[in-house]
């Protein structure tokens, strides 16, 4: 049920981007009276799953799911319609028009799919507001897996500036490491005093690559007993409020150290432990189990999440900003797969990996969320200079504006041939690291 749910909300997402990009690529050629021979949601090779005939454009929905198009006459495109390019032209072909007019249509579905993504982004703002969880309400500071022990990071730092820009949210270093091009000078509050340090960029590549992101840091949080959930538990002496400070001599436990270090490590055995109840310590044995439990449950809401609201004027600046953001952001993910040393590469994944991003149960806020970010993602790879797509078209276009030189129809169709043969080693290798990844991780 699960992947269903992916596979559903993958589909649905997918479906209403081509659409809109589509649409806009369709609409502009419609003003400027440039004929629109068919319009398609995914590809419809040998057949369509069905098709109905408007005026003269043929609508249909293809069984490929592997985007969409628009079929535009006098275009040399996906379609490579030859022929229609050896007969004479005539006035309502692409060709016809002023190289303006054709540039607009080009980068139409780019226009439509940035300001798609900023429609949703003011809607969620509108409706959800901003939830998040601020770095200033960490009082215990945070614990850090290895690799950011690496960087420099110590367990119970507070975050405070990167590159001199303070921090706000607690996610936000995270994604200040991840999206750079270079070294990063991170600012922290240790043991109440502050503390530069700079973290190399091949540290940071070598973080993506290995994807340590995924678990560099977490909030720490003290091991406060919420309730005691069994006989042993309650035999060994503990009480719902207490907070474990020490385990067999160590002390400051968190509770990030208790669960995921020392519990584990001593299944079956009994802990010297020591907790605060009233302002006094207690010393305690507490037996673990088999399973590195020991019969409690802890308190996990010490930290709530602060909500920004916006009403509707409010909404829509925060929208853009948040469109424009999440487009400056992939766009230096985008220059970082494209440098060599840093085999960001690697992180290129498929439809798979497209569908991972969705959860799997059905939460509206998330979908929205997701489908704005790959509208943007749709919007920023399609203006990208490579023959086959929008930004190859407008480069050539843009080539014509400048020279008063139209590239010759031989020329684009070679160019076609080369961006299609692009995209298919794209496709494959994309999401044949899909594949592999199922079976290595």
């Amino acid at each position: 049920m699960d992947v269903l749910i992916k596979v559903v909300q993958f589909f649905m997402s997918l479906s209403l981007l081509v659409a809109i990009h589509e649409f806009g690529h369709f609409i502009v050629a419609r003003i400027f009276k440039i004929r629109v021979e068919k319009f398609y949601i995914f590809f419809d090779p040998w057949f369509s799953l069905f098709k109905w005939k408007r005026g003269e454009t043929e609508y249909g929905l293809g069984w490929v799911p592997l985007g969409g198009y628009v079929k535009i006459a006098g275009m040399i495109d996906e379609s490579m319609d030859l022929e229609q390019m050896q007969a004479p032209v005539q006035p309502w072909e692409f060709r016809a028009k002023p190289a303006w007019q054709r540039l607009c249509v080009m980068v139409a579905g780019v226009v439509m799919n940035i300001l798609l993504a900023m429609i949703i982004y003011t809607g969620i703002r509108y409706v959800y507001g901003e939830s998040y969880m601020a770095n200033e309400d960490v009082k215990w500071g945070y614990e850090f897996n290895e690799a950011a022990e690496r960087m420099g990071f110590r367990d119970g730092d507070k975050f405070i500036s990167v590159d001199g820009q303070p921090l706000d949210d607690v996610n936000e270093m995270r994604s200040r490491l991840l999206l750079t091009e270079g070294d990063r000078t991170v600012t922290v509050e240790r043991n109440g005093e502050q503390l530069s340090f700079v973290i190399p960029f091949d540290q940071l590549v070598e973080m993506r690559r290995n994807r340590d992101y995924e678990d560099l840091y977490m909030i720490r949080m003290p091991f406060i007993i919420d309730s005691v959930a069994s006989a042993s538990a309650m035999s060994a002496g503990l009480r719902a409020g207490d907070e474990v400070v020490a385990c067999n001599g160590i002390e400051g436990v968190t509770a990030g150290m208790l669960t995921m270090d020392i519990l584990p490590a001593h299944k079956g055995d009994t802990l010297a432990m020591s907790v605060l109840r009233a302002g006094e310590r207690v010393a305690l044995s507490v037996p673990v189990n088999e399973e590195g439990k020991i019969g409690v449950m802890f308190r996990n809401n010490i930290f709530q999440p602060r909500t920004r609201t916006f009403n509707f004027w409010q909404a829509i600046p925060a929208g853009v900003t948040l469109a424009v953001d999440t487009i400056a952001d992939y766009w230096e993910q985008l220059k970082l797969i494209f440098q060599p040393k840093t085999k960001m590469y690697e992180e290129l994944g498929g439809f798979i990996s497209i569908g991972n991003i969705f959860p799997s149960e059905w939460d509206w806020m998330q979908f929205w969320t997701m489908t704005a970010f790959l509208s943007v993602i749709l919007g920023v790879m399609n203006i990208l200079p490579i023959p086959g797509l929008d930004g190859g078209h407008a480069l050539f276009t843009l080539w014509e504006i400048i020279t008063g030189r139209k590239p010759s129809d031989k020329f684009l169709e070679i160019m076609q041939y080369i961006g299609l043969a692009i995209l298919f080693v794209l496709l494959v290798y994309a999401n044949g690291n899909d594949i592999v990844r199922l079976f290595t991780r």
